[in-house]
């Protein structure tokens, strides 16, 4: 059997960041994955799956050695951020209020993923066992673990970054905190009237936001939250009638439009009881899934990462380093879950003494300058 000192089951943007981060400590490790990611060209379509990267994610990319390669293919930089429920009413964030080139980046979730795989071949220490995934684990000394095709590895820690519905989670015996908020999200790529654009906007309805993220050269990311049944009808629709429906019920902001693809999922809340027992070790969605709402989900997981990366650098793996990562990281992930969650029930409804509230409080969030920089220095991971 195959001994190693980390095993990572999930070879996706966190996964991969993980497996990366420590085969650069020089540790001995094995990463599972059920799929490699596309091989990229220019001519592809854009993909449904894409992700706002913040400055903090940025740099662990560039520490890992995959920005370079990540932004050889497709990113667009955002420079303004909006949201509103009132269009009289709104909160507008510039990058030139805190000296930055741009908030941010908005890029295809696989294009992260080829860009961090693509390293991989720079460390002899890092096996990549690709199609496989878990069957099972058996906890001794180390972890046994047994893969779907037979294959048998061992290590001494195992790493779940298999997502929300972590097999390693529940294999390792960790409970979660779970609940459904009776919505969808629909994400639909669009070709825009407009040029490329710097600015990504939400805008806040009873029913669910609405938001647009803008990709490269005409092209934009358009998220519909809204009910099951709701989004099952928008779903069904063809291309021209679902475009006449966003223009319905979008903002004029985003102009005339041509759909390109979409897709749906629902919307779920869950945070592990524990990141660490039984030798295994939960980041990203294994640990703790989102709203999407502010697209800080693979942020949060690339935190996790860094949090991680961070306390085991020159240091054996123990249960007290471990037991440090999971310190540092809970509270945060747990704040800003529970911040996503206020504002998203907070302007969920139609009620009219909540409404004129809370267009005051973004109209007076507008003008309270030290306070906006400290909640988007926060957002961007540059505190």
């Amino acid at each position: 059997m195959n001994k190693f000192d980390i095993a990572v089951i999930g070879g996706g943007m966190v996964g991969a960041a993980v497996a990366l981060g420590f085969a650069k400590q020089g540790r001995q490790v094995v990463m599972v994955e059920g799929q490699k990611p596309q091989p990229y060209s220019d001519d592809q379509p854009m993909d449904i799956r894409v992700s706002a990267i913040s400055h903090q994610s940025v740099q662990l990319l560039e520490q890992l050695g995959a920005w370079q390669a990540v932004q050889a293919t497709r990113v667009c930089p955002y420079r303004r951020l909006e949201t509103w429920e009132h269009p009289e009413c709104r909160t507008r964030f510039h990058s030139d209020e805190l000296g930055l080139e741009q908030l941010g980046y908005i890029i295809e979730n696989r294009l992260i993923q080829l860009g961090l795989w693509q390293q991989f071949e720079q460390y002899p220490n890092l096996t990549v066992i690709c199609p496989d995934s878990l069957a099972s684990i058996t906890i001794e000394d180390n972890v046994q673990i047994v893969l779907t095709s037979g294959a048998m590895v061992s290590a001494e820690w195992l790493i779940g970054a298999d997502g929300a519905n972590s097999k390693v989670r529940e294999q390792a015996g960790i409970g979660i905190t779970a609940w459904d908020y009776r919505q969808h999200c629909m994400l639909i790529n669009v070709e825009t009237e407009f040029e490329q654009q710097d600015i990504t906007w939400q805008q806040f309805n009873p029913s669910g936001p609405r938001s647009f993220l803008p990709l490269c050269g005409k092209q934009g990311s358009l998220v519909w939250y809204d009910s099951p049944k709701r989004i099952k009808q928008l779903s069904a629709m063809g291309n021209e009638q679902l475009r006449e429906e966003i223009l319905a019920y979008f903002p004029p902001e985003l102009g005339d439009i041509k759909v390109l693809q979409h897709g749906s999922f629902p919307l779920t809340r869950r945070h592990a009881q524990q990141y660490v027992k039984n030798r295994c070790v939960l980041v990203g969605d294994s640990a703790h899934s989102i709203n999407p709402l502010a697209g800080q989900g693979v942020n949060l997981g690339f935190k996790d990462v860094e949090a991680l990366l961070k306390v085991t650098q020159g240091e054996s793996l123990s249960q007290d380093v471990l037991l440090a990562y999971e310190r540092k990281r809970r509270g945060d992930n747990l704040l800003m879950q529970s911040g996503m969650d206020f504002f998203y029930k907070g302007f969920s409804n139609d009620i009219a003494p909540l409404k004129l509230l809370r267009n005051a409080a973004l109209k007076i969030a507008d003008k309270t300058g030290p306070v906006k920089q400290q909640v988007l220095k926060y957002a961007l991971g540059l505190k």
